[in-house]
Parts: C-alpha cells; structure tokens; sequence
C-alpha cells in the first residue's frame, strides 16, 4: 500500500470524514486486517478565514513540502474550497495532488454526462477550481444557482450544516435548487460540501447525484491500493 498525507482542519469534521471512509473503504477492499498508512496535517482554519489567498497558497505549498518529508506519496486536500490553491502548489511539487473534480469527472464521465449542477458554498460555486477543472480536462460544463440564491445556500453551509445542524429549511433550499439547476440543463447534481449528502439523500431525487468527498475517498483508496496503476498496466 502506498502511503497517503491528508491536509484537514480547515473544518475538523470532513477531515474525520474522509479519515473514516478511507479507512472503511480500504477494509471493504482488502479486509480489516490492514489498514492504510496515512499523514494527517490538520491547519487552524483561522488561516481560511483570513482570505489571505497569498498567505493561504503558501501555507498549503509549506505543508505539501512537510507531507512529502515525511513520506506521503500523495496528497488529499480535505475539503472542496481549498482546491483553490491546486494549481499554485501542484507545479512546485513532486508528489500528486489528487484533484477532487478527477474525482467527479471520471464519475461522470461513466454516466456520459457533460452538464452538472454545483451546489456548495460561495466560493466553491463562483471560483473556477472545480467548474474550471471540469471544463478543461473533462469537457463537463458547470452551472450554479442564480445569483439571488448564492447567499443563502453559502449561509445554509457555513451557519448551519458544517456546524451539524440539518434543517427541513435547508433541505427544502437545496432540493429547490437542484430542481432550477435540472430545468436548465443540468444531468446531475455535485454535492460539493461534505455535509450536503447527509442532508440531501441519493433517492430523494431523479437525477445523479456525485458526493464529492464519498468519490474523493474513493480515489485516494485506489491510489494507495495502486488500483489505478494496475488497470493501466492490462
């Protein structure tokens, strides 16, 4: 198994998230015998919400370069939002990070889709370092909430579902956009939040829905069982 360094804390709880599931889909590969070795750097989120984006590239770039040290053979970012930082640390080091909307594009890819809702907060929305990514290297067109409803489903994450809280108003909001998003194109439907699939269930709507950190915990199991390399390998 190939070792694996996770940057958290930029919310406490995905971080957990992403270390149980990689854990749990290891087991469900090769067995509770074993268990994959992982690097966890857990930053303040104070540094997020400084929206310093120099300071914060550089801290990302600073703890890429500690992970490898210490014998991570990749990186998982524990969090969609602070993918903003790929395309600033990735050329400066060695050692792949595994981009969350690989993660979603090979997924959707299977599906054949090329056009998917967003749902998140602000920033994973409006910036370009998942709908970008997407577009360049999967062809997938992105499109998000009207701008009227930005705010509320940006507030509905950071005040509510990344504190635990799972409201019959949050999940109405949000089972309202993703049906605005599928009257204008969309085919699925990207959960980019860690707590979106608690709140919103698969069969609770008729288009596919991609739970970016379930298919990010996925991809970072592959890479430590070397999964991928084998399918290139036949």
């Amino acid at each position: 198994m190939r070792k694996i360094g996770l940057i958290g804390g930029t919310l406490w709880h995905s971080t957990v998230v992403y270390y149980r599931l990689i854990n749990e889909l290891t087991a469900g590969k090769i067995g509770s015998q074993a268990n994959p070795e992982m690097i966890i750097y857990s930053l303040n989120i104070e540094l997020m919400r400084e929206q310093n984006r120099d300071k914060i590239n550089n801290a990302y770039l600073d703890i890429s370069r500690k992970l490898k040290t210490a014998g991570a053979e990749a990186i998982i970012i524990c969090a969609n939002t602070p993918h903003m930082v790929f395309s600033f640390v990735q050329p400066q080091i060695d050692i792949p990070i595994l981009h969350i909307a690989d993660a979603v594009g090979r997924a959707a890819g299977k599906k054949g889709l090329k056009i998917l809702g967003l749902l998140g907060n602000r920033p994973t929305m409006t910036g370009d370092f998942i709908s970008g990514y997407l577009k360049e290297n999967y062809g997938i067109e992105t499109i998000i909430p009207e701008e009227e409803y930005l705010d509320r489903s940006h507030n509905f994450v950071s005040a509510e579902l990344t504190r635990g809280i799972f409201s019959d108003e949050a999940r109405s909001f949000f089972l309202e956009q993703m049906k605005l998003l599928k009257d204008r194109g969309a085919e699925g439907i990207i959960l980019g939040c860690t707590e979106l699939p608690m709140l919103i269930e698969e069969k609770s709507f008729d288009l596919p829905l991609f739970a970016t950190t379930n298919l990010h915990a996925q991809m970072a199991v592959e890479f430590i069982l070397e999964e991928n390399l084998i399918e290139k390998n036949k």
